[in-house]
């Protein structure tokens, strides 16, 4: 286990909770002890559910805004409260090597440890989890997740929408729910869960849909306030190596931001060497949106350029997201072309992969799970 590190939050950053809060959320049922807490002195607690680690005074939240000090002990403050809900195709996360095809019960709640400045859900996730919310649903256990799932046909369950790690003592539990009940499960993140957190959602955690939006620090200084990506791919490597989740990343391309030749095949490098050459790369579309609106959308010869650049370093398959190409979303065998399974917008098609996740006609592997 890694040595907790001293918080990047400073107390600036920590919103004060008042006892009118406190009481509704005790009301509403929303809150439980939160898990991986530190005591300190004077009534601090650390929380070590992500790489902040915010070092939180009592009657105040962390920087996610979902973790309350309340007498010296942490709480979270969304136990159950659903803002968003929907039975998704999983190619929607996006996750293409994964049941293609199946449907995943997606849920998000409120909050997020990051401040992405382009956020495509900034309704949620900038939004204070210690006030009320009309959008918000506030008493959906893990046990109704799980029926929700099965009623709508669904093979898995997905953590989306906003980020999933701020959210673990319901992920946890869900998770669990869900594996004694035959589902998969698929953590969308951020990324910037703390090895404590990776290793105790492990055992019960399929998939594992990161963002690596950029491989320069000053791309996460400037736009996400954190300082580096850094940890953000250690516990990527880890989430491969110790617990063996299918790993599928997404890049969304920013133009002037993250769309250098150079940045694009840092990326590409560092998964091909570090998850595997057959680890899918989404690089995606940006649309401008939240607190970044001066920025175009991205052109579409530069998300071909990344899609070329990704097969340069050796990835085998590399998707473009956000915009249509009669290719950009199909897989392909790499050795002899056959088209392995067709996609048309959520719409997919197995057509040669073996249930064991190889071509049908040449016996390559193609890192699907049926």
């Amino acid at each position: 286990m890694e040595t907790p590190q001293k918080s990047v939050v400073d107390d600036s950053e920590l919103i004060e909770v008042t006892t009118p809060e406190l009481k509704s959320l005790a009301e509403d049922g929303v809150l439980r002890e939160a898990l991986l807490q530190e005591k300190l002195d004077k009534g601090r607690v650390r929380c070590n559910i992500c790489q902040r680690r915010c070092n939180i005074p009592e009657n105040k939240a962390g920087y996610c805004m979902t973790k309350v000090n309340i007498g010296g002990t942490l709480y979270t403050t969304i136990y159950g409260v659903i803002s968003s809900a929907a039975a998704d195709p999983i190619e929607k996360k996006p996750v293409y090597h994964f049941k293609p095809g199946s449907l995943c019960y997606s849920v998000g709640s409120l909050g997020c440890n990051f401040r992405c400045m382009f956020c495509q859900n900034w309704q949620i996730a900038f939004a204070d989890a210690v006030q009320p919310s009309g959008m918000c649903r506030y008493d959906f256990l893990p046990e109704d997740l799980i029926k929700a799932a099965q009623e709508t046909g669904c093979e898995g369950i997905a953590w989306t929408y906003n980020e999933p790690g701020i959210w673990l003592n319901y992920t946890l539990d869900g998770a669990k729910l869900a594996k004694e009940a035959g589902l998969y499960t698929v953590y969308v993140t951020n990324g910037y869960a703390t090895e404590e957190h990776l290793d105790l959602i492990g055992p019960f955690l399929d998939v594992y849909r990161v963002d690596i939006k950029s491989m320069e620090d000053d791309f996460y200084r400037k736009l996400i306030r954190v300082p580096s990506v850094s940890g953000i791919l250690k516990i990527a490597e880890r989430a491969k190596s110790k617990w063996r989740m299918h790993i599928e990343c997404v890049t969304n391309i920013i133009p002037t931001w993250n769309d250098s030749d150079d940045n694009l095949r840092c990326i590409a490098r560092w998964i091909a060497e570090n998850l595997g050459e057959l680890t899918p790369w989404h690089v995606t579309r940006f649309f401008p949106y939240a607190k970044l609106q001066d920025v175009p959308p991205t052109p579409p010869a530069t998300l071909l350029r990344a899609a070329e650049i990704g097969h340069e370093q050796g990835l085998k398959f590399v998707y473009i997201g956000n915009y249509a190409t009669p290719k950009g979303q199909n897989t392909y065998c790499y050795t002899d072309g056959t088209l392995a399974i067709e996609r048309t917008g959520y719409q997919t098609r197995i057509v040669a992969v073996t249930r064991d996740g190889k071509c049908v006609v040449d016996g390559a592997d193609l890192n699907v799970r049926i």
